[in-house]
């Protein structure tokens, strides 16, 4: 039989996959199922296979998820990716939108919704131009937002919650209009952003729409962070949801600082014995925060060998990335960039690190 599409299933469990080949083999349009447990070979199919979607868990040996979903949105563009993990945590669901996932679902939720998860697939695979519900599912319109804008997208988010609707418009990335009631802009935005929950829907693009959003997409999301975790702090002091509000909020602007710069990672490395370092955007913190601290050291011990004074930072290049390590406030902070990232990265990882901090 011939398929319009392939939809590749990346998990380590083999009982998993066999339970979700199952459960999509129930897909209306019937795709080509591929499976395996290991992102190695995921990529060798990549590489082979037209395919359209990728499923993939975050937790693997050898080559996270994270680490996976990175190497797929730089090589494999085209390809729409789903996070299915048995981890429903915000922190993990922050970081792999910030990678540009189009969907981040638990396994818990997809079990006990397979036809909610099978609709959102099926609007994924639908092809370029069609419009569609792209997905119903637990994460934030910071999160939907900063994702559209984080691909360059041109188009309409249409938002519905209960009977209220509204509208969002994107442009090439920036967010340049918002309507709710009558009510338009900046107020308009502020309202929408407040809720919780809902569907949303991908329009056709309105070049041609008036613009009275001007911000840059990031400095919005910054303000709406900062005003929610005001208004945590104030309505839920003491309370386990004014903590839960309050990291998600943390977590939020550090993205948006990360996404401002289009820096890829950032992992801040306290000093020995004083805590755990604190990364988004990798998983590889362990690894990485190994490698940043012998770095360090050796650089110090021939600074001081050579007298050229304190060190300021180092910078270095694979085929992959570039990378900063820079000691500041008694951490090490170390950011990762694209290959083709300008010379500012020095003054970037700056300004990552006093937000960070903040």
């Amino acid at each position: 039989m011939n398929h319009s599409h392939k939809i590749l299933l990346l998990d380590d469990d083999t009982d998993w996959l066999a339970l979700c080949r199952d459960l999509l083999s129930a897909l209306p349009s019937q795709p080509e199922l591929l499976t395996t447990t290991t992102a190695k070979r995921a990529l060798s199919l990549l590489e082979t296979e037209s395919v359209r979607l990728l499923v993939c868990d975050l937790k693997m040996p050898r080559m996270d998820g994270l680490q996976m979903l990175s190497i797929v949105r730089r090589r494999f563009p085209d390809v729409r990716t789903v996070v299915l993990s048995g981890m429903d945590d915000e922190d993990y669901r922050s970081r792999a939108y910030a990678l540009g996932v189009d969907l981040f679902w638990p396994k818990s939720e997809m079990q006990r919704d397979v036809n909610q998860f099978n609709e959102c697939l099926e609007s994924l695979l639908g092809r370029e131009g069609e419009t569609g519900f792209r997905g119903v599912q637990s994460k934030s319109l910071l999160d939907i937002i900063q994702m559209e804008c984080l691909s360059a997208s041109s188009t309409v988010l249409r938002i519905q919650r209960g009977p209220l609707a509204a509208k969002l418009w994107i442009q090439e990335g920036e967010l340049t209009d918002a309507e709710i009631d009558g009510v338009r802009g900046e107020p308009a935005l502020q309202r929408i952003l407040a809720w919780k929950t809902g569907s949303f829907e991908n329009l056709p693009p309105e070049p041609g729409r008036e613009r009275t959003i001007h911000k840059s997409v990031n400095a919005l999301l910054l303000e709406s962070a900062q005003t929610f975790d005001e208004a945590a702090n104030l309505n839920l002091t003491g309370s386990a949801d004014a903590d839960d509000s309050a990291r998600h909020q943390r977590t939020m602007w550090k993205l948006s600082q990360l996404t401002r710069e289009s820096a890829e990672f950032v992992i801040a490395i306290p000093p020995v014995g004083q805590g755990d370092p604190d990364a988004l955007g990798t998983q590889n913190s362990a690894e990485f925060s190994q490698w940043a601290t012998h770095a360090e050291k050796m650089a110090r011990e021939l600074g001081d060998r050579l007298g050229a004074g304190p060190l300021l930072y180092i910078s270095g290049q694979g085929l992959e990335r570039k990378v900063i390590l820079m000691p500041r406030g008694g951490k090490i902070f170390l950011t990762g960039w694209p290959v083709d990232a300008d010379d500012n990265m020095a003054e970037k990882t700056k300004k990552i690190s006093a937000a960070w901090e903040s």
